[in-house]
């Protein structure tokens, strides 16, 4: 890791993972001494009320009374105290108002009030604690599955047991059924089912095998994997995506920053509204019960608890949220700009046609273009190299290689000047392509070659739709996302093609990079608030102007983890719109309980006018109050627990028979750097 961070990273991967763990022990062990005193204060309570009909004069009683109050009482007055020197996160003004009511009844002698007002008050307060590290435990959980040892193989071929913190790039590894993967690596030899349910929120087995990559913390199941090491633990996928989700738990909410600084105005209201009760009234158990009925623990908790349960349900699912403010803004989407090759098809392009100009041999042609795209990362590229490894093609070394962003590659081979790119590329450099030479195109994504000026044909690729990924464009549509436009550098032909199959309302062909950026302004300037989708890698200017950025299939990819806001883990396109969906609840749950608690602020107030309530009445209802809240956010832990149910009837519709592709009627297709349709 380097010295400096991006604003808002941690400092590192380790640290971050001990600062969760401190922190969930931490609350723990502050609960649990104080749960004893509580237990001792409350067995005081009973005994006396017990007492009092034993006795005539309620002097013994009282100081049974007394003694539960003090022991009652101490964690809510040490919790409070601490909270207003610093030492402790929770909310001051909320346990200040509970400490004061608990003072005010003790200092005037009622005993048994105060001792019932802490107790009902500690309950909730425990109530609070518990569920918010409930909520915290798909997090923790998370951290918990990196691995501790790892078999690593000695120069003679024999295992040592070694830490797997104590790995490093180059170093081998033997990976047996049930032991975890200790670190991001390769294959190099053997093939089984790795479940990487907690990296990539993958539910099923993925099969590995020589040269495929894998990640720490997955979980081997059939056969024995030899893996050479790539980067040690702290470095990891998911030593990164353990660091990335403790640093969005830490973070709070627009709406939870401004709840934060209401508090701060909240409690000099309340203490001159208390004031100027027991001016008018002399009642000091009015005032008792004004405070603890306008407590705002309720509206505190509300946000945090909230954003931590969507944070907690998005991970589960392999959907990595770096900023929980980004978990507001997508409920907010009306656009959403999508790359094509690796977002909405597989990215897995295949070599289909060889197509040489005359006076061009078809191995030459093959020789030339895979020589020349063996140093991109393109997924061309990639293609082309897989197929001339297949056709053992041999290859030479390339000079003076440059490749220019959204267009081709170029350099010199075998003494000459060639390049291969796309076909306005060639065209514009002054390459005259032969009449007739891509009358057999049809919908085929081609890369061009060419020598000294002379065109030399044409490669021919295709690429498939990926599964699923037209119910979940509609279901965007259906949630009110209506611009759906997709902007590539591939063909017309191609593009509309996979345009109309997921019925997407533009389409933007042959584009270069910064036209992808005009789109997302164009978007932003109609008031749209746009979402740019892509691999992270190749997309920067439009992943930073977009209102929120998403890469996909980001494991593996520290470019893409850092690239976007939100990252995909996988390559599900069902995630997109579970996230709409995760964000629409979460702002839903939020407002739901800001009504909830200010109806019953107002409810109890009223009744407090009329001298229904007491201080008992108080504590009871606000800890009732206090649950309800607590609850109605904790279920958001539960949104999308059907998701890999719905994949497995996917995969089984796919397997079953191709799925079909809907006709619906031709979009304009506009040209590279023109607005998409208005809506």
């Amino acid at each position: 890791m380097t010295e400096s961070q991006p604003s808002g990273q941690p400092a590192s991967d380790s640290t971050s993972q001990e600062a969760l763990s401190e922190a969930l022990n931490d609350e723990r062990s502050k609960i649990d001494p104080q749960l004893i005193v509580v237990m001792i204060g409350t067995v005081l309570l009973i005994c006396a009320l017990a007492a009092y009909p034993l006795f005539d004069t309620a002097e013994h009683p009282a100081i049974l009374a007394m003694l539960a109050a003090l022991c009652l009482g101490t964690p809510v007055t040490w919790n409070t105290i601490r909270g207003m020197m610093g030492y402790e996160s929770q909310d001051q003004h909320t346990e200040a108002l509970v400490m004061l009511a608990f003072l005010g009844s003790f200092a005037s002698a009622r005993y048994l009030e105060a001792a019932a007002i802490a107790l009902f008050m500690y309950f909730a307060s425990l109530i609070v604690h518990r569920t918010a590290t409930g909520a915290r435990r798909t997090i923790e959980s998370l951290m918990r599955v990196s691995p501790k040892r790892a078999n690593r193989l000695k120069e003679d071929g024999s295992e040592e047991d070694t830490l797997a913190t104590e790995l490093n790039p180059g170093d081998r590894v033997m990976v047996r059924p049930g032991d975890q993967v200790p670190c991001d690596g390769r294959v190099l030899s053997g093939s089984s089912s790795l479940d990487e349910k907690y990296i990539t929120g993958e539910s099923h087995p993925v099969d590995k095998s020589t040269s495929d990559q894998v990640f720490a913390g997955s979980i081997n199941l059939t056969g024995v994997l030899e893996i050479e090491v790539e980067k040690p633990l702290a470095e990891s996928t998911l030593g990164r995506v353990q660091a990335l989700i403790l640093d969005a738990a830490n973070h709070k909410t627009p709406v939870a920053q401004m709840l934060d600084r209401f508090s701060g105005y909240y409690m000099p209201v309340i203490l001159c509204l208390a004031a100027i009760v027991l001016f008018f009234t002399q009642d000091m158990s009015q005032v008792i019960s004004l405070l603890l009925i306008a407590c705002p623990m309720e509206i505190i908790i509300s946000g945090p608890l909230a954003a931590v349960a969507s944070l907690s349900a998005a991970a589960r699912l392999g959907v990595l949220i770096k900023n929980v403010t980004d978990i507001e803004v997508a409920r907010n989407l009306t656009a959403i700009v999508f790359d094509k090759t690796g977002t909405l098809t597989t990215g897995n392009l295949a070599v289909t046609r060889l197509f040489p100009a005359p006076g061009t041999d078809p191995a030459d042609l093959l020789s030339l273009a895979a020589s020349l795209e063996q140093l991109s990362r393109h997924p061309v590229a990639r293609a082309v190299v897989a197929i001339s490894e297949k056709a053992q093609v041999e290859l030479t070394d390339v000079e003076d290689f440059e490749e220019v962003a959204g267009r081709g590659v170029r350099g010199i081979y075998q003494g000459r000047k060639v390049m291969a790119g796309r076909e306005s590329w060639i065209r514009e450099s002054g390459v005259e392509v032969p009449e007739g030479l891509l009358d057999e195109i049809g919908s085929m994504s081609v890369l061009m070659l060419a020598e000294e000026g002379r065109c030399l044909g044409w490669i021919g690729l295709s690429d498939q739709t990926r599964v699923g990924a037209d119910i979940a464009l509609e279901e965007l549509n259906e949630l009110g996302i209506h611009q759906r436009i997709m902007v590539t550098g591939d063909r017309t032909g191609p593009a509309q093609q996979t345009a109309q199959a997921l019925n997407l309302t533009g389409m933007v062909a042959e584009a270069l990079p910064g036209d992808k950026l005009d789109i997302v302004r164009q978007l932003k300037e109609r008031g749209h608030t746009v979402a740019v989708i892509g691999d992270g890698v190749n997309d920067g200017p439009a992943l930073a102007a977009a209102d929120i950025s998403v890469a996909m299939g980001a494991a593996g990819s520290d470019v893409a983890i850092n690239a976007a806001s939100i990252a995909l883990m996988n390559s599900q396109l069902n995630r997109l719109p579970f996230l709409v969906r995760l964000s629409r609840a979460t702002s839903r749950v939020i407002r739901q309980n800001i009504v909830f608690v200010m109806l019953y602020i107002l409810t109890m107030l009223i009744l407090l006018g009329f001298g229904y309530v007491t201080p008992l009445i108080a504590a009871i209802s606000h800890g009732v109050s206090s649950i309800v809240v607590i609850f109605n956010s904790a279920r958001l832990i539960r949104q999308g627990e059907d998701l890999p149910l719905l994949e497995d009837l996917e995969r089984t519709r796919s397997a079953q028979a191709a799925t079909p592709t809907r006709r619906v009627q031709t979009m304009p297709v506009v040209g590279a750097g023109m607005a998409p349709s208005a809506g």
